[in-house]
């Protein structure tokens, strides 16, 4: 991982935390329980790293629920 995907990475667990009302750690393992780190944030990082906040929080949001409900 390059030092601007995870500068990438850690500001959006950071937007994520904010936006579900748990802390990094607990957002970063829900994600990572699910498989949207490495399957989405990271592999889609060219194109993801150039949307705003707001966009990136609901799509990440509404793909967690989904990988979620599928378990």
């Amino acid at each position: 991982m390059s030092k601007a995907q995870l500068t990438f990475v850690v500001f959006l667990l950071h937007q994520l935390a904010e936006a579900w009302g748990m802390s990094v750690p607990q957002a970063y393992a829900r994600i990572q329980r699910v498989g949207v780190m490495d399957d989405y944030i990271i592999s889609c990082y060219d194109v993801l790293h150039t949307l705003g906040s707001e966009y990136l929080v609901n799509d990440i949001t509404e793909l967690v629920k989904q990988r979620e409900a599928k378990k």
